[in-house]
């Protein structure tokens, strides 16, 4: 595996040892938290690329989309050895047609959606492992949920059309708007691509989504007059049937709902309102492959999707809380897309309503931030103050425009009264030592590196004690 310390690559890895394979691996000799996942999988790993590493009894090259076939030292040694290789999505396609396989898609709630479907299907009587795209509490910390063989769920990636691999017999789709503008410049292009992988279904496949969503309703709907074969399942508060959703409100530091079709209240640890959407999605698939076994959810299984739901604490940079000193309280949150912003700073208002919301955020790719740029400016309504920087660039982009970190500050400087520029992460820190006061909420935001502030306001704040 080429690139196996990537988080989608090493959870493969334990997909794949859990099946039997026998694993080697290379990559950068930088360390990363997957580094003990490979570790505790005894997998060996090189961290340089060379064509030596390439043993005599390899029979398949998986590597990341990082690394390219005709660049890297290792894929040109297996093409002209004649080695099947294939991209860790291609590999992820083949690997789903050995299960009954769900994949999870959308432009936002992949990842949390999939964790909390994980830690659902854990609590229940299903054969089923899980992928997800980031570390999850329930999982032990790691982003595979290896439960058996017969059923499989997987968050499964829209850009460059990486999902059109996965081969689903049911389809969880959360949203649908523009996004990864360097290959999806229209929202109709991005659309179709959605429409695209559901299409995939096999016949009486199931299309599970939110109702809430505009771009996800839409698809929906289109997709009936193509297939109405496929079972569509709705979930939201504008779902009808059994997933139809009211949210009740803040109760003890819980996020409680209730579906229409089940019986009681159902609570989670984790805040925002798009969380309850999501849990809703995740208990429609966790009911649907109960189904699929014969089961029919009775009131102790209900019981043990409620325990399991109110036992979720997230996943790494998903509304993560990298802890709390002398009164601030520090989270991390990986939202980089206007909606997600907007939707998961309304969450942390409402669930601690009595803390001064501090947002710092990096935006991701010059042109994601040009594409949204008045709808970036307007997402932080919910903050109290606002710290923004350069723009984090991606290397797989070519940008000649002018919108910079700048530009983006100036915009949201017009809509939200208290907002600050820093042009690197960490000058924003004597700042924040300076303004930041107990009872505070400190949350950075983004795909970008504006984590490490986080952590060295924790720092300073722990020095302080």
């Amino acid at each position: 595996m080429v690139g196996i310390k990537g988080t989608g690559m090493a959870a493969f890895a334990e997909l794949l040892v859990s099946r039997g394979a026998v694993l080697t691996g290379s990559d950068v000799p930088e360390i990363f938290y997957t580094d003990s996942i490979l570790s505790a999988l005894k997998i060996p790993v090189y961290t340089s690329f060379n064509a030596r590493n390439l043993g005599s009894d390899i029979q398949l090259v998986i590597h990341s989309s990082a690394y390219k076939k005709d660049e890297n030292p290792e894929l040109k040694a297996a093409a002209q050895r004649q080695i099947p290789v294939l991209l860790y999505t291609e590999a992820l396609g083949e690997f789903s047609q050995r299960s009954f396989s769900c994949g999870i898609a959308g432009v936002h709630g992949k990842t949390t959606t999939t964790g909390i479907a994980g830690t659902l299907v854990k609590n229940l009587p299903l054969d089923c492992s899980v992928l997800a795209g980031s570390v999850i509490s329930s999982f032990d910390n790691h982003c595979t949920l290896i439960g058996g063989n017969k059923y499989f769920i997987a968050e499964t990636c829209e850009y460059q059309r990486h999902f059109m691999s996965f081969r689903p017999k049911k389809i969880l789709l959360t949203s649908i708007e523009s996004d990864h503008q360097d290959y999806y410049p229209t929202y109709e292009s991005i659309l179709s691509a959605f429409m695209q992988y559901i299409d995939l279904l096999p016949q009486f496949g199931e299309l599970i989504y939110c109702a809430d969503d505009p771009g996800a309703r839409e698809a929906a709907k289109m997709m009936f007059s193509s297939r109405p074969d496929i079972i569509f399942t709705g979930y939201g508060v504008e779902a009808t049937g059994d997933y139809q959703l009211e949210i009740k409100g803040i109760r003890n530091e819980r996020l409680v709902f209730a579906l229409k079709g089940f019986p009681g209240d159902f609570r989670m640890r984790i805040p925002g309102r798009h969380n309850a959407r999501n849990a809703a999605g995740a208990i429609a698939l966790a009911v649907s492959l109960l189904r699929e076994e014969g089961i029919t959810p009775d009131f102790p299984l209900i019981g043990k999707i409620r325990e399991a739901l109110e036992s979720f604490t997230g996943s790494r940079r998903r509304t993560e809380i990298r802890g709390e000193a002398a009164g601030v309280l520090v989270i991390d949150d990986y939202g980089h897309h206007p909606t997600a912003i907007r939707t998961t700073l309304e969450g942390l208002k409402e669930f601690y309503p009595g803390r001064r919301l501090v947002v710092d955020f990096m935006s991701h790719t010059y042109t994601r931030t040009s594409a949204l740029l008045e709808e970036f400016a307007s997402s932080f309504s919910s903050a109290d103050e606002v710290i923004l920087h350069k723009i984090y660039a991606s290397a797989r982009e070519t940008y000649s425009g002018n919108v910079t970190g700048r530009t983006l500050f100036e915009a949201t400087k017009a809509k939200h009264k208290n907002a600050h520029y820093f042009e690197e992460v960490l000058d924003a820190r004597p700042y924040l030592n300076e303004t930041i006061k107990p009872g505070d909420l400190f949350v950075t935001m983004g795909a970008g590196d504006n984590w490490h502030l986080g952590d060295a306001v924790l720092e300073d704040r722990r020095n302080r004690l």
